[in-house]
């Protein structure tokens, strides 16, 4: 039944995190009163094989959710047999996409309010292009709303973007995510976001509790990520890194460690650490099972964390103050193409702010007050590094922070990068070969008369 007060607000989610995300901004009160609003969520299932995967409204957990909405749609069954993720619509095309979503799901006339995740790829990007009119909250649940914006967003849609939502992980650190177009950042409240997770993971505690029974029980979590599936390193040196974080928990004091594995990972990371945690005296239980990694952290509270360059880092350090501490950035920051790579910021959030768990001090809750002052100089340099041409009005200060500062942090930067941004720590003989070489004064003379 069409909604005839208000809006009707659509919200876009492709998983179980980003739908709880979403949920605690509505407790919230972000999307104004509930009464005044007709509310359905869309689900996505954007894996490369979306029909081996469980959609998110049939995974355990989803009933807490379910009641902030008035229905529930798929966005894959509405677009079959096109994929989520390689699907937009021909610009001829839609307005007629917009009658047949109306059609389909009852919207009427109805004024039109679209929540999505990344705004830079499908289907958020298709969605905004169907529903051209109406505005646009954008929503991020990781750490990367603190980079900047990948890809160019057309004006008639960064014009209609209202506000980015984003988990509060490093307070006082403001996003980069479409802030070149003038769009305001906004937290979601801290305990908005843990009671939904505690609602949600209620029968992941119970797995949990099941696996880690009598008085044994882990007082150390490793979190894999299953990076070589993104090609930034490989299998073998992923179970290597998993060694390394097992050493790391071992080195620390910890006897009893559970290792939360990524739910795609091949069952071969489990059997790697197995072997070395025979050899370490470890006790070690791998987790496999699809359990929110907030959910671990919730049941077991446990003296430390160590992942690489999860997000799940931040949120055991900020939402349940928990130790944390990281293992391979320096790997992952030499290894990471292009340097426009999204999970550039992610890593050097992490490895900047966190503890280096295999030859630092590990086991003190980090000083979130502190840390965004320390950290936005440094981060605002990198994005400006990485995405140059969105923030032109960073270049000083990156500039006077890489003069102060780079000596200290070249790990951060490749020298490529800065001697073409024309910055401190570049190779000005090189800048200076490329000004004076024919063939690039002649394609810059070319430019040049074209533009004129």
């Amino acid at each position: 039944m069409s909604g005839t007060t208000g809006t009707t607000q659509i919200f876009f989610s492709a998983t179980q995190y980003a739908a709880a995300t979403v949920t605690a901004a509505l407790r919230a009160g972000l999307f104004g009163p509930r009464s005044e609003h007709r509310r359905i969520l869309v689900v996505s299932n954007t894996a490369a094989v979306p029909e081996v995967g469980t959609p998110l409204d049939r995974m355990p957990g989803f009933e807490k959710l379910r009641p902030e909405f008035d229905e529930v749609r798929s966005w894959n069954e509405f677009i079959s047999p096109h994929h989520p993720a390689g699907w937009s619509p021909r610009a001829q095309d839609a307005l007629l996409w917009e009658k047949a979503v109306r059609l389909a799901w009852d919207l009427g006339d109805d004024e039109i309010e679209i929540a999505c995740e990344s705004i830079q790829a499908n289907p958020s990007r298709a969605v905004a292009e169907i529903f051209a009119d109406s505005p646009i909250h954008v929503y991020a649940d990781g750490l990367m709303s603190y980079g900047p914006t990948r890809n160019r967003i057309p004006h008639g849609m960064s014009s209609r973007i209202a506000r980015v939502l984003h988990l509060d992980l490093i307070p006082g650190l403001r996003p980069m995510l479409l802030s070149e177009y003038g769009v305001p950042s906004e937290p979601v409240p801290k305990d908005a976001i843990v009671e939904v997770l505690a609602q949600i993971g209620a029968e992941g505690a119970g797995i949990v509790a099941d696996r880690t029974p009598g008085e044994n029980r882990p007082t150390a979590v490793l979190l894999g990520q299953y990076l070589s599936a993104i090609d930034l390193i490989t299998q073998e040196e992923e179970e290597a890194l998993h060694v390394r974080m097992l050493r790391a928990a071992a080195r620390a004091g910890h006897r009893s460690v559970l290792f939360k594995a990524h739910p795609s990972a091949p069952p071969v990371y489990g059997r790697t650490l197995t072997q070395a945690a025979e050899e370490l005296g470890v006790r070690l239980t791998v987790l496999s099972e699809p359990v929110l990694a907030e959910t671990v952290f919730a049941v077991l509270k446990p003296d430390l964390v160590i992942g690489c360059f999860s997000t799940a880092l931040m949120t055991a350090a900020a939402f349940y103050g928990i130790p944390v501490a990281r293992v391979g950035t320096d790997l992952l920051l030499d290894r990471i193409t292009p340097y426009e790579n999204s999970n550039r910021v992610p890593l050097t959030i992490i490895d900047a702010a966190l503890p280096d768990a295999e030859h630092g001090s590990v086991g003190t809750p980090l000083e979130l007050d502190a840390l965004a002052d320390r950290l936005a100089p440094l981060i605002r340099t990198v994005g400006y590094c990485m995405q140059s041409r969105k923030h032109p009005g960073l270049h000083h200060e990156a500039s006077a922070w890489l003069t102060a500062h780079l000596h200290r942090h070249p790990h951060y930067f490749k020298r490529r990068r800065l001697t073409t941004l024309r910055l401190p720590g570049g190779s000005t003989v090189r800048a200076e070969a490329l000004r004076r070489n024919p063939t690039v004064r002649r394609v810059v003379r070319r430019i040049r008369a074209a533009q004129s």
